[in-house]
């Protein structure tokens, strides 16, 4: 029981990945009030959560009743992915004028896209928690040990969220900006390898 508890633990705290959540979180909401920061932070993580219980409560089912592979949720996960990080890179977020910009940024909610999914509860996170509660139908209370796990880590990274305030200070404009387009460049690969594995997962699957 212990092992189970210690492997799903790092498997969840791995593929959601609380520590690299918080430089995109300061990319895409650094510059708004903290009080929206908070909101955002707050409704991405529940979102996440209300999906990934879900996933592990019936997310087999569910697939195999639409007829949707893990694989196939791979590729379409990394397509939306790369969206995101072309305009990453590319700044395309700017408006023509500071007020337009401040207006359309407060305006654009992205507590469930791209944050709640596929940044937390990406196909990663749903995979790892399928095949995580399969397993625990080998313990007792298995899967209500994973349900537990899934929100010690969902709960770590909210609390880096939050704290993601204070290292926008530290990093400052010039810092924000680099790790914008470095971070874009790394989504895009991401994304790449999502829809890579997707992909070859689908291969295999039809051969």
């Amino acid at each position: 029981m212990t092992s189970f508890v210690v492997k799903a633990f790092l498997t969840l705290f791995v593929v959601i990945d609380p520590i690299g959540l918080t430089p995109i979180f300061i990319t895409l909401a650094g510059d708004r009030p903290a009080k929206e920061q908070s909101r955002i932070s707050r409704q991405a993580v529940l979102v996440a959560g209300c999906i990934v219980f879900a996933f592990a409560l019936g997310g087999t089912l569910l697939l195999r009743y639409l007829g949707i592979s893990i694989e196939a949720f791979e590729v379409a996960a990394g397509i939306l992915l790369f969206k995101i990080a072309i305009d990453m890179v590319f700044a395309q977020r700017e408006r023509e004028t500071d007020e337009e910009e401040k207006e359309a940024r407060l305006r654009e909610d992205i507590s469930i896209f791209p944050l709640a999914i596929p940044l937390i509860a990406g196909p990663g996170t749903l995979a790892s928690v399928l095949i995580l509660a399969n397993e625990a139908e080998g313990y007792s209370f298995g899967l209500t040990i994973v349900l537990a796990i899934a929100a010690i880590v969902l709960a770590i990274a909210y609390i880096l969220l939050r704290l993601s305030r204070y290292l926008a200070k530290i990093l400052g404009q010039t810092g924000i900006n680099v790790v914008t387009r470095v971070l874009g460049v790394l989504l895009s690969a991401l994304a790449v390898q999502y829809i890579a594995n997707g992909a070859v997962g689908l291969l295999k699957v039809n051969v």
